[in-house]
């Protein structure tokens, strides 16, 4: 009769961990997809460009002539506290529009979560550069306000990065990891979805697979020039100096 109880205490714990590691995975992979409103975005190029009447008309041409959003998927992988962040390859038509800042996407960004440490591989004008720093701290306010995204309810954060970029996030507590697409982090919960409102662009996910991931797949990129994000800022401004506007920070991003 002992045996019987222990056989069934252990039947217990054995679901009740499953049940567990469903309800907090703390392992898996998130599909992301990038949505740009690119009239938008030609259009703050236009404003931003010098008043030569040639180049607006080109500018002006090509909005009227292409459609409105563009989309971008990109995978986010989590184990053992680690992210990496993964852009696919955009399927769409190449023209001079695909390699502007903000539109293409070139990041690939492992976040080791426990340490605070991120290695961030991105190609700036033609290069690929290596980043190793601290990741990013951003002061999130929580709100009361809540959505659902990819089968999961999450609760809205607003915070301001880089002194003047306004984003506002969704997470969900149902995933422990405090994680994101890109360089988005620090939430009590997994990023499902990220939006700049005044700059024309969500990444929100579209599918969550909790297969589990080798933790040993989860590794920094190695190829690139090294620098810090110091470093990478100092590199922006020797080809734009203070002129380069929302360019700037999107290859910050």
């Amino acid at each position: 009769m002992r045996t019987s109880y222990i056989l069934i205490a252990v039947c217990l714990l054995g679901i009740q961990s499953l049940t567990a590691q469903q309800r907090f995975p703390s392992t898996g992979t998130i599909t992301f997809e990038k949505t740009i409103n690119m009239h938008a975005y030609i259009n703050k190029r236009i404003k931003e460009r010098p008043d030569d009447g040639i180049s607006k008309q080109f500018l002006e041409s090509w909005r009227n002539s292409n459609p409105q959003f563009k989309r971008l998927n990109s995978k986010l992988s989590f184990a053992a506290n680690r992210t990496l962040f993964t852009p696919m390859p955009d399927p769409g038509a190449q023209d001079f529009m695909s390699n502007s800042p903000g539109v293409y996407q070139s990041n690939l960004i492992y976040t080791d979560l426990t340490t605070g440490l991120y290695t961030c591989q991105k190609q700036v004008y033609g290069d690929n550069m290596l980043i190793n720093d601290t990741a990013r701290a951003i002061q999130w306010k929580i709100t009361s306000e809540t959505r659902e995204i990819a089968g999961y309810q999450c609760r809205r954060a607003n915070a301001i990065v880089m002194d003047s970029i306004y984003v506002v996030a969704f997470y969900t507590d149902q995933i422990h990891v405090s994680g994101g697409p890109e360089s988005f982090t620090g939430l009590p919960g997994m990023i499902l979805g990220i939006a700049l409102p005044h700059d024309n662009v969500t990444w929100f996910a579209t599918n969550v697979d909790l297969t589990s991931v080798p933790a040993t797949s989860i590794v920094p990129p190695k190829k690139g020039k090294p620098l810090t994000a110091a470093g990478m800022k100092e590199k922006i401004k020797l080809v734009w100096g203070d002129n380069g506007g929302s360019y700037i920070w999107w290859l910050l991003l």
